[in-house]
């Protein structure tokens, strides 16, 4: 790869991003906002894949769609470069390292009672991701937010979503809604990235760049759109019907994949959205897990990389070990499959809403009335991770509420995580491991 900014860098082969995308399913802890700060600091700054525009246009297009948003600009980046199984290998590959190793926690939480093994881990991760969270805001910010209004816009998302409680939906439809009235009176304040070739004089030319054509597999043909359609619901469909045939319309399994798809079609917003809806379904609705499990789940979920909606493979493995879906003597074995069911029908839309809507987005990029709405919901993102952050860092200094003592170990370790990311830009998945490392040693001293 070339290291002048100013030349673009050789192309890159299906298999060296594979490599990649193997790298980030195994390091890309702290949420959503965490995964997308980390893959724009490494895609578009490092090694110059993608432009800052194509970047932020991308993530525009994910942050409106149902369900897990980083998960799917890795699907959108990966088909963007090498078509359609470049875009099957970035999703699956940023999700199956996760589903493995929360697999393998899940059964050792079961199985031995309880997680106190990792709770010193715990106690020094969460102020990192809130450091993180607080990061990403930083970084999507300075860059999506170049002007007062797409500023305004991101405040008012936080006070809606903050203090009125506005659910998130909404906030993305008034965004959209007042960027698309915007755009006819001041078009030049929403234009996605601030102003054009801002991207290469900050980190020089991509391999997609601003003004790289759209590549032939992105274009749009109805061809394509009904053989992938056709595609997607073959595969959920036999898998339902094999549930169905084995374990009948009841069956734990089947209500499961019913149960995960829903969740996958009907939770905007990205994994935080969708977790007061599964908690819902997995603890009231189905009794697949109790309260205290799901709250042990998230922990478990944030100390694992891959997305935070991935607490799904949590409940659909416990759901199946406590309903004994193979009998007592195959705990394990139904889990794992729980796990799978429950990952399968939450990830398989994803794949469907970028393949199907991918070259309608590559199509419109440089059409205002298209583009302004989604620089106008990237600013209201900004304002809801902030949010985000604000949320966890409750949570993290006092965890059993404001009358309880003030957790000042966790505070500082969150004010040191946030220094060495912004100031000494190191990296992501080293500040997370330092901070385990002194969570660990500082609740074996207490």
């Amino acid at each position: 790869m070339s290291n002048d900014i100013h030349q673009r860098p050789d192309p890159v082969s299906f298999w060296e991003a594979v490599i990649y995308w193997i790298k980030l399913g195994f390091i890309s802890f702290g949420g959503p906002a965490g995964q997308i700060s980390m893959m724009h600091q490494e895609l578009v700054e490092k090694r110059r894949w993608i432009s800052e525009q194509r970047f932020l246009h991308a993530l525009n297009y994910t942050m409106v769609l149902p369900g897990p948003e980083a998960q799917q600009l890795a699907t959108y980046i990966g088909w963007l470069m090498h078509g359609v199984w470049g875009g099957i290998a970035a999703g699956i590959l940023f999700v199956l390292p996760s589903l493995f190793i929360l697999s393998g926690l899940t059964w050792i939480y079961l199985a031995y009672g309880d997680v106190s093994t990792v709770s010193g881990i715990l106690y020094g991760i969460k102020p990192a991701v809130t450091a993180i969270v607080l990061f990403a805001a930083y970084r999507i910010g300075s860059k999506a937010l170049p002007n007062n209004i797409l500023r305004a816009m991101a405040l008012l998302a936080f006070v809606a979503i903050f203090t009125l409680k506005i659910p998130f939906p909404y906030i993305v439809l008034m965004a959209g809604l007042l960027a698309y009235i915007g755009a006819r009176f001041a078009p030049e304040q929403f234009k996605a990235g601030g102003h054009h070739g801002s991207s290469q004089q900050s980190y020089g030319i991509a391999i997609i760049d601003d003004d790289t054509p759209v590549p032939a597999h992105a274009l749009f043909k109805w061809s394509r759109f009904i053989a992938f359609i056709t595609l997607g619901l073959a595969i959920g469909s036999t898998v339902m019907l094999l549930l169905i045939l084995n374990y009948g319309w009841e069956g734990t399994l089947t209500q499961m994949g019913i149960f995960f798809t829903k969740a996958a079609l009907v939770t905007f917003g990205g994994a935080y959205a969708v977790l007061p809806y599964v908690y819902q379904g997995g603890v009231d609705q189905y009794a697949w897990l109790n309260g205290t499990q799901m709250m042990d789940g998230l922990a478990l979920g944030e100390t694992t990389p891959g997305p935070l909606i991935m607490v799904v493979a949590f409940v659909g493995f416990v759901g199946a070990w406590t309903k004994e879906v193979f009998g007592p003597e195959m705990l394990p074995l139904a889990g794992f499959v729980g796990a799978s069911v429950a990952t399968l029908f939450t990830f398989l839309p994803s794949f469907l809403f970028i393949l199907l809507g991918g070259p309608f987005i590559e199509a419109t990029r440089h059409d205002i009335k298209f583009t302004a709405p989604l620089t106008g919901i990237t600013a209201a993102v900004v304002g809801v991770i902030v949010n985000l952050a604000v949320f966890f860092a409750y949570h993290v200094l006092w965890p059993k509420g404001f009358e309880a003592p003030f957790e000042w170990f966790s505070a500082l370790l969150g004010i040191v995580a946030f220094i060495a990311l912004v100031r000494y830009k190191i990296g992501i998945v080293t500040v997370i491991a330092a901070c385990a490392g002194l969570g660990v040693a500082y609740t074996s001293l207490v």
